[in-house]
């Protein structure tokens, strides 16, 4: 119980329980872990809440359903995990700019959610055309 209260666990470590846990999702489950699927429901789950006959029309999400899944509960898992984790190590911090973010963007908001907006785009869009 000691290691899940540490502040940082060693690299090594988190990687080979990473690596057991996929493992173990792939021989019960017989599925690999992933997120960006879900990012793609998630909105178009919010989008058919917001303008429902714009998602009927569209071509990927006519043979793509929009559904609560695995994936989008392992999502939510790795959200509630992780805060879980920063609350049990005591290191939970809510900040309004990071300070890596303050000495490489400074405080302009606009700025700050630009590159962040554009970062999680490329990420995405690489995710997808790796297939998930």
């Amino acid at each position: 119980m000691n290691v899940l209260i540490r502040k940082t666990w060693s690299p090594y470590l988190a990687g080979a329980v990473a690596g057991l846990v996929l493992c173990l999702s792939v021989l019960i489950a017989g599925k690999y872990f992933g997120a960006s699927t879900t990012y793609v429901r998630s909105a178009g789950l919010l989008e058919k809440v917001v303008a429902s006959k714009h998602v009927a029309k569209s071509s990927y999400f006519m043979r793509t359903k929009l559904k609560v899944d695995w994936q989008m509960l392992f999502v939510v898992g790795v959200i509630l995990g992780s805060f879980a984790s920063a609350q049990m190590s005591r290191d939970f911090t809510a900040v309004a700019i990071p300070s890596m973010w303050k000495r490489r963007f400074g405080t302009n908001k606009a700025k700050r959610f630009l590159v962040a907006f554009l970062g999680g785009v490329i990420a995405l869009f690489g995710a997808r055309m790796a297939g998930g």
